[in-house]
């Protein structure tokens, strides 16, 4: 017998409303508040595909809702947006391209907008990634695995690319740059702490060729 289609989520409207609101304050002017509940309930569907846990799913719909309208924001050419802006891409967005948005937001001081996601999310990020930046200084407990979506690819201004082969879409005008960095997914600290110092590695190459304000 075959396994029954998994069925889409249940959009907890309610709970959803006052982040609506939220976001449509926010960017008045810019989207109509049909566009913002879109986008929100659009992100939230994304998330809990992979979640393991929904406790906080609402909250991070947010997050996710408010930086694809920061970016969509960006393609229009909205004020306030010309900060360049940088895109990691891995498979599951639990390992390499967190670190590597960590340490170049890190480093960068504001001077860059980053943001990273993941072609098949998964449901959380890796613990040892989240141990090996912490020793740098980094904390990770705020950051989860986050679905490519067009719109941050679109916003973007470089793409990097971390094991994620051919399924990022390529957006004609776009930088793209692609990292051979070992995944650090089940591999011991000691080698996720060297796949951390290769990423900050290309970091520095990265931030020399960035123009700053």
């Amino acid at each position: 017998m075959s396994a029954s289609p998994s069925l889409p989520p249940v959009l907890p409207e309610g709970r959803l409303a006052a982040g609506v609101a939220r976001l449509a304050h926010r960017h008045v002017g810019r989207f109509a508040m049909e566009t913002v509940q879109a986008v929100l309930a659009d992100s939230y569907c994304r998330l809990a595909a992979t979640a393991r846990v929904h406790t906080h799913l609402v909250v991070l719909a947010e997050r996710l809702a408010g930086e694809r309208l920061e970016a969509l924001a960006h393609v229009a050419g909205a004020p306030g947006s010309g900060l360049p802006r940088v895109l990691f891409v891995c498979s599951h967005n639990a390992g390499r391209s967190q670190m590597a948005a960590a340490l170049l937001a890190h480093r960068a001081g504001g001077q860059v907008v980053v943001s990273s996601a993941g072609t098949h999310p998964a449901g959380e990020v890796e613990r040892g990634v989240a141990q090996v930046l912490m020793e740098a200084g980094i904390d990770l407990a705020e950051a989860y695995p986050k679905p490519l979506t067009d719109d941050v690819v679109r916003a973007a201004d470089i793409v990097i690319t971390m094991g994620c082969g051919d399924a990022c879409p390529v957006v004609p005008g776009r930088r793209y740059l692609d990292w051979p960095v070992l995944d650090p997914d089940g591999a011991p600290i000691a080698v996720v702490r060297q796949i951390r110092d290769a990423i900050d590695a290309h970091i520095t190459d990265l931030l020399a060729t960035l123009p700053t304000s």
